[in-house]
């Protein structure tokens, strides 16, 4: 899914319920071959503005369990878009899912260095308000300044990212 319209919110409360039923959905799709859904992203840390997206990742036990969760997940309406160039995150769009709130779906094995990366990022902002703050504002600029182009969104923000990754041990 290509996101045309920069927009970013302060924390809406409603994140959290929005996430649940989807993995709700999302599980019942794959009857139990996931270890865990994971919310992750900016709308998975409280006080956080973020682009009402909710991002998820779905944790399967190996590799070997892809084929069959994309299978799973094709069945329930998603597309399998491939890792879309970032190894270790499998990439689903979807269509016809009004009843949820948009968002972006991964399928990632477990131990696998992206999920590792999503985990310590999101936890390192939970833990941290200051730095979650600081991101929420930096992220709050780059939507003021490019409404209209995603890549220069996500290039703005990508200096305080890597500062931040440093100190999660990312």
């Amino acid at each position: 899914m290509r996101t045309e319209k920069v927009e970013v919110r302060e924390y809406d409360p409603g994140w959290k319920g929005a996430f649940e039923t989807i993995a709700a959905e999302i599980h019942a799709a794959l009857d139990g071959l996931e270890e865990v859904i994971e919310h992750v992203g900016s709308t998975s840390v409280p006080g956080l503005a973020a682009k009402p997206i909710i991002d998820i990742d779905v944790v399967i036990p190996s590799v070997n369990d892809l084929e069959k969760a994309i299978e799973l997940l094709e069945r329930a309406g998603y597309e399998y878009e491939g890792n879309l160039g970032i190894k270790d995150r499998e990439a689903f769009k979807y269509s016809g899912k009004e009843h949820l709130m948009t968002h972006h779906l991964y399928v990632c094995s477990k131990g696998s260095a992206e999920l590792r990366r999503h985990i310590a990022f999101r936890d390192y902002l939970r833990s941290c308000p200051e730095a979650a703050q600081r991101y929420g504002e930096v992220k709050m600029q780059a939507a003021g300044l490019y409404p209209c182009d995603i890549e220069k969104y996500i290039e703005y923000k990508s200096g305080i990212i890597e500062e931040m990754y440093k100190k999660c041990s990312i």
